[in-house]
């Protein structure tokens, strides 16, 4: 899109992350979720905050669906967090408060953004879809909250309407000297006066700003040293709003050790201060770096097209199948919610089988027993392929689509969609791991649906 913009040459450097077609805010926050919670015991989860200017809906909790999508307890209590950038550490706020009054003894945060610029903008080129979590609670902790410090400005940067499909923004230079720099710097100081600490005392400092001239600023006024300035993966991922502080503050945590002192500062409609420090626990936990994991598992788009096409911004013809009114109806969604939303099936308390859909009859043909079942939950299950296929016909942004048969470790089998992949990553005896991701976008009712579908277990660099 350069010929109608040239100035937008600028920002030709490194890549952005770009969800697929059929990820949102929701399913990347389900997936960092998962991650962040493999440790625990999701029983115990007794609280989820969403944050998300890009959040799907805007009357149904966005946090509900996650919630379910992980299988967590009904009895848990959730909030979606939106109207700013800061949002995400407004969310982890929110959880150390409830945990410090003891209202939770576990909750877990997390930040997602998928924010779309217009065609031929900066914005398009700077902005990256990513996902962030922290699970929040009293022990083995890996950095313990020391306080915070806020800021509140209606500071009109970038905005969006009720309607409006992509960000818009006011003038650089005013954003930068009235907004990032002054704001940012106030934040910082004023933590630093209410805890009575030095900038040299923080071993890593982050901050959300995209824009590098800014950070230079902000670095000397403040006397950040380039050994305590977080990278904030501008080249690598672009920026990911809500979620870029809680993205930065990961990624400090794979190279901190007990003792560090830890700034993570947000920006957007004014920003949070959070003052950590890294404990003892952080010696404990494995060594691979979990953000070095995931830019290993990045896939080249090899299509612009494709990216304007899977944001419905280029019309295009999928073909009469896509007309198809496919779309789940809520009460059917309720009753089968286990199903659809946490792919829980049952296991015959009889003799053991795992079986997918729900059944009241045991399918084993040695057993045959009727209603006695317990719930059984495939979402974390490995499986392998049994037997796959690419189809050209079917109504797809990605064709071909491709699918097959699964057959889940410790028994069960069903058919799935493969996603993330292409038909040449699939062969029988492939492992596959299980993703939520959006089934459908409905524009006639502007309703998404999801369920899961299969991802090949490429190996970890």
């Amino acid at each position: 899109m350069g010929w109608l913009d040239p100035s937008i040459a600028a920002h030709m450097r490194g890549e952005k992350a770009v969800a697929n077609f059929d990820e949102d805010s929701i399913t990347l926050a389900a997936a960092a979720c998962s991650k962040a919670m493999e440790p625990f015991e999701r029983s115990k989860i007794e609280g989820l905050f969403f944050s998300s200017t890009s959040l799907p809906y805007k009357e149904r909790l966005n946090a509900a669906i996650i919630s379910a999508a992980l299988g967590l307890s009904d009895n848990i209590r959730t909030a979606d967090f939106t109207g700013g950038l800061k949002a995400g550490t407004t969310a982890v706020l929110s959880g150390l408060e409830a945990v410090a009054a003891g209202s939770l003894d576990l909750a877990i945060a997390c930040a997602s953004d998928c924010r779309l610029g217009k065609p031929a903008t900066a914005e398009e080129m700077i902005f990256g879809d990513a996902a962030a979590a922290v699970v929040i609670g009293r022990e083995k902790v890996v950095a313990e909250y020391k306080g915070f410090h806020s800021l509140t400005h209606d500071f009109v940067d970038h905005y969006r309407g009720e309607f409006a499909k992509f960000d818009r923004k006011w003038e650089d230079r005013w954003i930068r000297d009235v907004g990032l720099i002054p704001m940012i710097i106030d934040a910082v100081t004023g933590l630093m006066k209410k805890y009575g600490l030095n900038i040299s005392d923080f071993s890593k400092v982050i901050y959300d700003c995209p824009d590098l001239g800014s950070r230079k600023q902000i670095n000397k006024k403040l006397g950040i040293t380039a050994e305590a300035e977080q990278q904030n993966f501008q080249m690598e991922i672009g920026h990911s709003g809500a979620a870029q502080s809680l993205i930065m503050l990961v990624s400090a945590l794979d190279t901190s050790k007990p003792g560090d002192k830890i700034l993570v500062v947000s920006f957007g409609s004014g920003c949070d201060a959070l003052y950590l420090e890294v404990t003892d626990e952080i010696d404990k936990q494995p060594k691979a770096s979990v953000m070095g994991m995931q830019l290993n598992k990045k896939a080249e788009l090899d299509h612009y097209e494709k990216y304007l096409v899977w944001r419905d911004i280029l019309p295009v013809n999928t073909g009469l199948r896509s007309e198809e009114d496919l779309w789940t109806r809520p009460s059917v969604l309720w009753r089968h919610r286990k199903e659809f939303m946490s792919l829980c099936g049952t296991r015959c308390k009889k003799c053991g089988t795992p079986q997918f859909p729900v059944q009241r009859v045991c399918v084993n043909p040695d057993c045959g027993a009727i209603d006695q079942m317990e719930d059984y939950r495939f979402a974390d299950k490995t499986g392998e392929i049994v037997s796959y296929t690419g189809d050209m016909l079917a109504a797809s942004q990605n064709p071909p689509t491709a699918y097959g048969a699964i057959e889940f470790e410790g028994g069960g089998k069903n058919y799935f969609e493969f996603t993330d992949c292409d038909l040449s990553d699939l062969s029988v005896g492939t492992k596959v791991t299980m993703s939520l991701r959006r089934k459908y976008k409905d524009k006639k009712r502007d309703v998404s649906g999801y369920f899961w579908k299969a991802t090949p277990v490429k190996e970890e660099k």
